[in-house]
């Protein structure tokens, strides 16, 4: 039967309201979720580790079009001009997400410029969705040293791949613990490692392991500075990491040792791998 065409003009409205929205309806009701763009959290917080530390603006692949998601949202909000929505997460873009994180309220760790799930999922509502979460979960105790669940799980997969127990010289979330650390285990995600008893092919296999699990990691000498022989670990995108960690976890990914002088990487080399991208090996 063929409808008047005002009552066929209806009858399409109404088949496309639920797509389109009602006049005034907020955007985030208006498109459903599976209509929003994706955003790749784990991307994300790579470029945010790695662009900074990068000497020239190229980009950090498979994050561009994640990264401009939230430059967009930042420059909306008046918090990123215009001429930084480049896909490129540099310092710039750093600082404006960190005044982002601070808008709503957070501080400390949660205000340290990395993208962690609650501050993503603010920026994104109505605007896009978050997909490839990275948390690190709350505090626990691993080796009588305060760890997150995520740096625990990694240590865990890092002693059955290794067959070896690991014995925790320092955790994480200890501001001033150590003058020679320079703040990189103020946060969450570094730990160091004893190398007590073992000699230098186990210190090499042990770095090895770890860095297969997703940790940047570090065989440490006294003649590096005034500290004994240790392994140094950094959780790669722990989003609770305090600034000096984010800097050497880019420093890892741009083949470099994560010391101060930024001289080239001296540790084993294996396929750099998040915790994350590890599990869905």
């Amino acid at each position: 039967m063929k409808l008047p065409s005002s009552a066929a003009g209806l009858t399409t409205a109404v088949l496309l309201a639920p797509l389109l929205g009602a006049p005034g309806m907020p955007a985030a009701h208006a498109a459903d979720a599976g209509a929003l763009p994706a955003l790749n959290m784990e991307a994300t917080v790579k470029a945010a580790q790695i662009d900074p530390r990068r000497a020239d603006n190229t980009l950090t692949p498979g994050a561009k079009a994640s990264v401009l998601l939230v430059e967009r949202a930042l420059r909306d909000r008046r918090l990123l001009d215009a001429k930084w929505v480049d896909g490129y997460f540099g310092t710039t873009t750093v600082t404006a997400y960190a005044g982002y994180q601070k808008s709503l309220g957070l501080s400390g760790l949660d205000a340290n410029g990395l993208p962690g799930r609650t501050s993503l999922t603010s920026l994104g509502a109505g605007r896009f969705k978050v997909t490839r979460i990275v948390d690190p979960g709350p505090r626990v105790s691993s080796g009588g040293f305060v760890v997150n669940t995520r740096t625990r799980s990694m240590l865990t997969e890092a002693k059955r791949l290794l067959g070896r127990d690991l014995k925790l010289d320092q955790g994480s979330y200890n501001p001033g613990g150590d003058p020679t650390s320079a703040g990189t285990h103020d946060g969450g995600g570094v730990v160091d490692i004893s190398v007590e008893g073992m000699n230098s092919a186990t210190r090499t296999a042990v770095a090895r392991g770890l860095r297969r699990v997703g940790f940047a990691a570090w065989v440490r000498n006294p003649q590096q500075d005034d500290w004994p022989w240790h392994i140094h670990a950094v959780a790669i995108s722990d989003t609770a990491l305090s600034g000096q960690a984010q800097n050497q976890v880019g420093d890892y990914y741009l083949g470099l040792n994560g010391l101060a002088g930024r001289g080239p990487d001296d540790g084993p080399k294996v396929t750099i791998r998040t915790w994350e991208e590890y599990r869905r090996r």
